[in-house]
């Protein structure tokens, strides 16, 4: 009777070990680069929520390897052997380090991209999406901006060895495609915020920099003061959205040219809407100062996001009102281990 027992025991861990191997071969790996940040982040709050069978992502961070070294990425890949590559890691930074250090975002920036990508050849990765900005467009350009006018012009000044750097992801894009045969894309964000944002008052993006104020103002540091007018128009996506699209385009976008994923132009905020917003998000009481000393910026740098319409017209984007909420939410709970 033992004996029996025993081999039925055996056959049936034969069994499982059998379908566990079925579901690994059919499992899908997909490694996403600079996985820590705000829009990895994104990514992983979709996925708790999408819960998608057979698929094991990697979120990769600085400490898994340099991506600017060939033979450090190169052994990232040997590790996880990815079907999909999301390329999210970058050299970034506001506009003064920017402009402080052109030569190291064109070198860094580069030597990431040309590891990312050519590794992602030699591995025989099935898609490779990375993440451009909207920072990248010509300075002197029409309103609203769309997939096409990437390379119609230089870049602003300010961040030239940035924006050519992230420039040449789209031409390698198509390089990489007509010799190799590689389904290599990319996607161009409007402006992002969301939970694990950089909410750094001097470095960080408006929205979550104006957060961190406004709590610091209502800790009684002071008006909440905002720089400038308040009249500049921008277009805001949650990173959550955002994560959701590049799920999207993982799944289902085949084109090898760069698609902008963005709220629509009538979607357009003010930046003195987006400090009112942030202020009911805060449930700040206090005294709201425009510094109208402090200059505006550009008015607005409108994109189109016709081409995500036509292909994905039933997507719907958090409304934006809701999306800070949740931000300042989330800034408030976590205030101590935010990146500030």
């Amino acid at each position: 009777k033992n004996s029996d027992r025993r081999s039925v025991a055996t056959i049936v861990a034969e069994v499982n070990t059998m379908a566990e191997a079925k579901t690994q071969a059919r499992e899908v790996t997909v490694m996403v680069t600079g996985g820590s940040g705000l829009v990895g982040k994104g990514i992983q709050a979709v996925l708790e929520k999408q819960k998608p069978a057979n698929e094991k992502w990697v979120y990769l961070t600085s400490k898994d390897g340099d991506l600017r070294d060939r033979e450090e990425t190169r052994l990232i890949y040997e590790k996880y052997k990815p079907h999909f590559v999301i390329h999210l890691a970058a050299l970034v930074g506001g506009l003064f380090k920017n402009m402080a250090y052109k030569v190291e975002f064109w070198r860094d920036n580069v030597s990431i991209n040309d590891n990312v990508m050519y590794w992602a050849k030699e591995y025989g990765v099935k898609k490779l999406i990375s993440c451009l900005s909207t920072c990248i467009f010509p300075d002197k350009t029409s309103y609203p901006i769309d997939e096409t006018m990437i390379h119609n012009g230089p870049p602003h000044t300010s961040n030239e060895g940035y924006a050519y750097a992230k420039r040449m992801i789209d031409v390698l894009n198509r390089c990489y495609s007509e010799q190799y045969g590689c389904q290599f894309t990319s996607v161009v964000p409007t402006n992002i915020f969301g939970p694990h944002d950089n909410f750094n008052v001097q470095d960080g993006h408006v929205l979550p920099g104006l957060m961190h104020k406004c709590y610091k103002a209502q800790q009684g540091e002071g008006d909440f003061t905002i720089w400038g007018s308040g009249t500049p128009l921008r277009q805001f996506i949650f990173s959550e959205d955002l994560g959701a699209l590049i799920i999207w385009v993982m799944r289902s976008y085949e084109s090898v040219e760069p698609i902008i994923l963005s709220v629509g132009e009538e979607d357009e905020v003010s930046i003195k809407d987006a400090a009112m917003a942030i202020v009911e998000g805060m449930g700040y009481k206090g005294k709201v100062v425009f510094d109208t000393s402090k200059a505006d910026g550009q008015f607005k740098k409108t994109a189109s996001n016709a081409k995500l319409k036509s292909l994905h017209p039933d997507f719907e984007f958090t409304p934006f009102k809701e999306a800070v909420n949740k931000t300042c939410e989330w800034f408030k709970e976590n205030y101590e281990t935010a990146r500030k």
